[in-house]
């Protein structure tokens, strides 16, 4: 997982509440079982003007110009403004992969659903809660100016505006320190690596019959 530590970024603004993870990532991309290809399915929905399938060259799709990522001043942009409850509905994981690998790095809202906003964290996109006064004037600022970016540092936990404004956000310690270290749940259990190695070769030495390689490799033979 990629560490997130300072981010300096270009914002796109998604003005609308209750956005869902089928929003996010159409259900009908789900089928893959591979964690890779979904960046460009993102808002699919919203993104294009016909139907999107699994395989189909969304390079030749009809794009739908007053949908925000397809705004010229909007591309590129890797911090994505939301309003309240985002990524509500199921508990879809495509989701925060789709944001992931179409660029984001961060989304703020005054509100997430809580598996959307646990798995952001175990996928290296940063979710930012602030107050919903906050959320209005960033939308206002970005509507106002074209090139408007945010410098989020984690290790401060602050959101600065190109005027110098910050805003606070909390965030766990844990995840925070996850996050700072990109860290997700293998990175932490290999952490341990040489300390499981040993386990497994004491264990191999006391009970050899756990071996089943070796014990499949044993039989051949014979």
């Amino acid at each position: 997982m990629q560490a997130f530590t300072t981010h300096e970024g270009l914002v796109a603004p998604l003005d609308r509440e209750n956005v869902d993870t089928d929003q996010i990532i159409p259900k009908q991309f789900l089928k893959s079982i591979h964690r890779s290809g979904f960046g460009p399915n993102l808002f699919d929905a919203w993104r294009y003007l016909d139907e999107g399938e699994p395989g189909m060259d969304n390079s030749k799709r009809p794009l739908n110009p007053d949908f925000v990522l397809n705004q010229p001043r909007y591309q590129g942009a890797s911090v994505l403004l939301a309003r309240k409850n985002f990524g509500c509905g199921s508990s879809r994981e495509h989701a925060p992969w789709a944001l992931d690998q179409y660029g984001f790095r961060a989304v703020i809202a005054p509100s997430f659903a809580d598996i959307f906003f646990n798995n952001c964290f175990k996928n290296g996109v940063l979710p930012i809660v602030l107050s919903e006064d906050d959320v209005d004037s960033l939308f206002k600022e970005v509507e106002a100016k074209e090139g408007y970016q945010l410098t989020i540092d984690l290790d401060r936990q602050v959101v600065a505006t190109p005027s110098g404004r910050e805003f606070s956000f909390d965030i766990d310690a844990f995840r925070k320190y996850c996050m700072l270290n990109g860290l997700d749940e293998i990175g932490l259990t290999l952490r341990h690596a040489d300390k499981i190695k040993a386990y497994e070769q004491k264990r191999l030495a006391a009970q050899p019959w756990l071996d089943v390689p070796a014990l499949r490799g044993a039989q051949a033979s014979r």
